[in-house]
């Protein structure tokens, strides 16, 4: 298609009428439930160039996507370092069961300094690991590798087997342990029956000691020895990413700063630090993981750098600042600590980029790979909530690495949120730094995601780019992938502001979850993409190079006022209220309780315990989360709330409710929220949450505050102690219908990307307007319920693709009700 040709394109009914005459979408339950549109193209304007590196994926060892995850070791506490610095439940043993005598010795004959545990088993007895999951995991034919590091003082001979209650899964294995003193021995087995409860056991004749017991699937991706598990780095690799951004996230930006030696007492809850994790895996210093279990670092920096090489991604490692975060939010005043870690961010450089005759490439080069990993950005900090002394020191890190390493592009932050004082101040600093890309972070409502799809269109085109690293929209169901995939028109539409965006988190084992949702769920024998992987899988697979100027009209939006009944809640906090009053707009009163009676107007829809004490309503629980009680009528509107609150312990504030529709709809003013830390406004839809106002704030326990919230139309105005705190009107539209066109320079063909988050199909107008294309395009849809989900057993979110030959010049194409659909027209 000629540049100067000025195209229009509407699309419209051909292809759904192949697609539901072929039975693969459904049919609209009722000729009115379709809605027109008109779709308008004009690739004689410059839309934004699109990076290989657009859409990436960001892995954090979060709900322990790595050790019994995407980390192949089928072994759990192989190395007996549990404790319960990693969880109060946890102990040396844990996943062993012991026969006879054995004990987790701490001495000086540990098999190295890092190393600090290892099993003192007695003459006679055996321990038995019971994996992940439901077990270990062997399947019918396949081999698996054992290795052990053993010594005892005369030598014995040690039994291995693979076993579950139906019986031998393998031929044991007879390893004999020389006189000498540690040294690593090794076996193999071929699985006899497929198993998901297998037993691994190691018994022996003689005392003797052991320490990293270990049994690995042969069949890893790609590498092996310390490889990868298959199925989980093949739905990876399947995205075809461009970028992993790794290792955290909390992981990064939490617990102690210090090294794991002697001088610093071999701290168990440090920061993620690279240089623990590479070399030998015996002689990988163990940690506690911030998302409550051990760490093994069998999967370390080396690994993450080859596993991007391997998929042809560009790494993308995240590196502490010394400002912890994720609830902690501590700057750490140590200046040579923080020189420390700078020239350990340097030294990481050198080991992925650095020659093999350099200090830290021999090191890569000893590991196994002596070429560079080529690495070009860098990420310090993660979320940090405290911006002033985040870019204080970022600023140094920046400094030096730029100084050493000039094209090394040096990634900072905005905070954990969309919006707010944070995000503000920390954007102000990176703009006036001028800092090459900023990391924004957002897990909001499917709301929030249609709300905001222009949110990148008025960003200075000329400050720094963005790196959206983290957000979703708070579920897996298919409703929540088409908020997201309408989202990602915004982002490609915005490609030269947004240069990177990564979906968070990845991986989910299901018996192991710390946050939901998650973009790919697993157990020990299986692993499924959720709703959100196959938008992300669509996305990744049909970027295209460049934006194709495109505009289209939008779903009317009737808005009238925020409607809503009031209430009242805490969240790890006990809590008094009095004196409840709600009048309308003309002063008469709706709602009037001063609790000098019973609390019959109220009615506990959450959780926590509630009574009324002294003439207050007080919950008295300091533990429990989102303890709602609601009065009123839910066809409220246009009122004033007034409610007296006193904090009474715990570890937050006060919860006021309005607009409250149900118990996953509504407005609450979170007052303390975060841990004390911080005041906002939040918005719940269908259970999902989005901040819409947010400052730094904090309650004291026993003062009596005076809370004020007036909902006037769509405009609330929020007052503490009789002094306006804030204000905003929510008034924007949710939009159902977006739409983006990029073009494929290889294939020449025209992306168009149409997500109809809406129960009603989209009959859309196409008008190639004499442009010379071919008259068939290659359609791929993903159309279902919003409820739907995927789970092991059921895909029922999958696309579905087809050939449609009905394109012209002209041409209708009615997208189905709730559905993504991608057209790749050809140009001739």
């Amino acid at each position: 298609m000629s540049r100067t040709t000025r195209t229009r394109l509407r699309l419209g009914l051909g292809a759904s009428a192949f697609l539901l005459a072929a039975g693969l979408l459904p049919a609209p339950a009722h000729a009115e439930d379709v809605t027109d549109y008109s779709v308008t193209v004009d690739p004689a304007a410059q839309g934004a160039k699109i990076g290989k590196t657009m859409y990436g994926v960001f892995f954090e060892d979060i709900n322990r996507a790595a050790d019994g995850g995407l980390y192949a070791e089928l072994v759990q506490n192989r190395s007996f370092e549990y404790t319960t610095d990693d969880n109060k439940s946890y102990a040396p043993l844990t996943a062993w069961t012991v026969s006879g005598t054995a004990q987790v010795v701490d001495d000086d004959g540990r098999l190295n300094a890092r190393n600090r545990d290892y099993l003192s088993l007695a003459a006679g007895s055996s321990v038995t690991n019971s994996g992940y999951n439901t077990g270990i995991r062997v399947e019918d034919g396949k081999r698996y590798d054992f290795s052990v590091w053993a010594r005892a003082a005369g030598g014995t001979a040690l039994t291995v087997g693979l076993a579950d209650a139906g019986g031998a899964l393998a031929t044991a294995r007879q390893v004999t342990v020389k006189k000498h003193g540690w040294a690593q021995y090794r076996a193999t087995f071929t699985a006899t029956r497929t198993s998901s409860t297998g037993r691994l056991t190691v018994a022996t004749a003689d005392a003797a000691a052991l320490d990293m017991v270990s049994l690995f699937p042969r069949d890893t991706y790609k590498h092996e020895p310390n490889g990868l598990r298959k199925d989980l780095a093949e739905k990876i690799a399947a995205l075809h990413p461009g970028f992993v951004r790794f290792p955290g996230g909390c992981l990064v930006n939490t617990g102690s700063m210090r090294d794991y030696s002697e001088t610093s007492g071999y701290q168990r809850k440090r920061s993620y630090q690279w240089k623990d994790t590479i070399g030998p895996v015996e002689t990988r210093a163990t940690n506690a993981n911030f998302w409550g279990y051990n760490q093994s670092y069998g999967l370390g920096y080396y690994e993450y750098f080859r596993f991007a090489e391997d998929i042809g991604a560009m790494p993308l490692p995240v590196v502490p600042a010394l400002v912890t975060g994720c609830g902690q939010n501590q700057a750490v005043d140590d200046d040579a600590l923080l020189q420390r870690h700078i020239q350990d961010t340097l030294d990481l450089i050198e080991f992925a980029n650095g020659p093999a005759t350099s200090t830290w490439g021999r090191v890569r080069a000893g590991m196994g790979h002596p070429k560079p990993f080529h690495l070009t950005h860098i990420e310090v900090g993660n979320e940090e909530n405290l911006p002033q002394q985040f870019f204080a020191r970022f600023t140094r890190f920046r400094t030096a690495v730029q100084a050493k390493y000039p094209y090394m592009r040096v990634i900072s932050n905005s905070g954990p949120d969309d919006s707010g004082t944070t995000f503000d101040t920390a954007w102000q600093l990176n703009k006036d730094a001028k800092v090459d890309m900023v990391d924004e972070h957002y897990y909001n409502s499917p709301q929030w995601f249609l709300q905001n799809n222009d949110r990148y269109d008025s960003y200075d085109r000329s400050g720094p780019k963005v790196f959206v690293g983290e957000y979703a929209s708070g579920g897996n169901t298919f409703k929540n992938g088409l908020a997201e995939a309408a989202y990602l028109t915004g982002l490609e539409r915005n490609a030269d502001v947004v240069e990177l965006a990564s979906y968070a988190p990845l991986f989910a084992n299901e018996d192991y979850v710390q946050w939901s949702p998650d973009m790919v769920w697993f157990n020990n024998h299986a692993s499924w993409g959720s709703a959100n992987y196959e938008v992300q899988k669509l996305f990744m697979n049909n970027v295209g190079d460049q934006v194709v100027p495109s505009t289209a009209t939008t779903t009317p939006n009737v808005s009238g006022p925020i409607t809503g009944a009031v209430g009242l809640s805490t969240w790890n906090t006990s809590a008094a209220y009095d004196d409840v009053k709600v009048t309308d707009a003309d002063g008469n009163t709706l709602l009037t309780d001063d609790f000098s009676g019973d609390a019959a107007q109220w009615t506990h829809t959450g959780g926590g315990s509630w009574a009324v004490q002294d003439g207050q309503y007080v919950e008295t629980s300091d533990t429990a989360e989102n303890t709602m009680v609601q009065a009123g009528d839910t066809d409220w509107h246009d009122y004033d709330l007034h409610v007296k609150a006193v904090k009474k312990s715990g570890k937050e504030g006060f919860l006021v409710a309005f607009g409250v529709k149900d118990t996953g709809t509504y407005y609450w003013w979170n007052i303390g929220g975060w841990n004390n830390t911080q005041t906002a406004v939040e918005q719940a839809v269908d259970g999902g949450k989005s901040t819409l106002i947010a400052k730094p704030g904090s309650v004291e326990t026993g003062r009596a505050y005076d809370i004020g919230i007036k909902v006037w139309g769509r405009q609330v105005t929020l007052y503490l102690d009789g002094q306006e705190w804030g204000s905003f009107t929510d008034d924007k539209p949710a939009e159902p219908f977006r739409q983006v066109v990029t073009e494929d320079r290889k294939t020449g063909d025209l992306i168009v990307k149409v997500v109809n988050a809406q129960s009603a199909a989209a009959r859309t107008t196409l008008d190639l307007g004499g442009a010379k294309v071919a008259g068939k395009a290659r359609v791929t849809t993903l159309a279902a319920a919003p409820g739907a989900v995927n789970t092991e057993t059921s895909t029922a979110v999958a696309p579905v693709t087809s050939t449609f030959t009905g394109v012209s010049d002209r041409f209708t194409y009615t997208f189905p009700a709730n559905s993504i659909t991608f057209l790749r027209i050809r140009q001739k």
